[in-house]
Parts: structure tokens; C-alpha cells; sequence
């Protein structure tokens, strides 16, 4: 595996090398979104990144700060990130990623009316209340 601190790389390429998304065409999909910023500017996927900038990437809930370190040459695993990244995401971020399971699993679909007197039970028994 080799990196150059001082090489360039697109974005969207090492999102996905760096395991922030599944698919590079997903990395490609955030950028044009307007999720991806560097330096507080949204970018296109074709934008080079440079050593020490911050990238910001907004996943759900969560806004996740890395600094760029190095490019690897292909998609690496996950014990090897960290030599290609620093992760600055606050705590506060991840644990806004912690509560959204429960939040999801509990939301009901528009239109679907009021909880039946058995849902409701079904979730107090599933909450732990009694």
C-alpha cells in the first residue's frame, strides 16, 4: 500500500476508499447533493483534494469532519483509515448517530393514523415499559 502526503485525488474516490461510502458512484451522488464541503464549499466529485484540508460529509443525521492526510491507492480496509484521515467529527455527531436507529424504528408512515391499542402495546413491551 502506498500514499504520497503531497499527491492529489478526487473526492469522490477517496470517500470511497476510505470507507464513508459503499460505492464510489454513491461518493459522486453526495457530492452533487451538496453534502460533501471542503473547507466550508460545496464540491463537485471531480474536485481535487489537497493535504490537510477539512472535508465535511453529512450522512443522515450526522455531519462527519475529516482531515485529509493521504491518497491510497485503492480502496483500503478499515484498520488502514486512519493513516489516510483524521477524524474530528464531534461527539455530539455521533451521538445524534447513536439515537437515530430508535427514532426510525419508531416513526410511523404519513397517512397510517393513530397506533392500534395492540401497537401500542407492542412498543411498551419492546421499550420496556410496563
Amino acid at each position: 500500500m502506498s500514499f504520497s502526503p503531497s499527491e492529489t485525488v478526487r473526492i469522490d474516490k477517496w470517500l470511497w476508499c476510505v470507507r464513508l461510502f459503499k460505492t464510489r458512484a454513491a461518493a459522486t451522488a453526495a457530492c452533487r447533493a451538496g453534502s460533501v464541503l471542503i473547507n466550508d464549499t460545496p464540491v463537485k466529485p471531480a474536485r481535487e483534494l489537497r493535504s490537510g484540508e477539512l472535508v465535511h460529509v453529512r450522512q443522515g443525521l450526522v455531519t462527519r469532519t475529516l482531515r485529509f492526510l493521504g491518497t491510497p491507492a485503492s480502496r483500503v480496509a478499515a484498520k488502514k483509515v486512519p493513516e489516510f484521515c483524521d477524524d474530528l467529527t464531534p461527539e455530539e455527531e455521533l451521538a445524534k448517530a447513536r439515537r437515530a436507529p430508535v427514532q426510525q424504528f419508531l416513526a410511523r408512515e404519513k397517512g397510517s393514523g393513530r397506533p392500534t391499542k395492540r401497537d401500542r402495546r407492542q412498543l411498551d413491551q419492546l421499550l420496556g415499559r410496563d
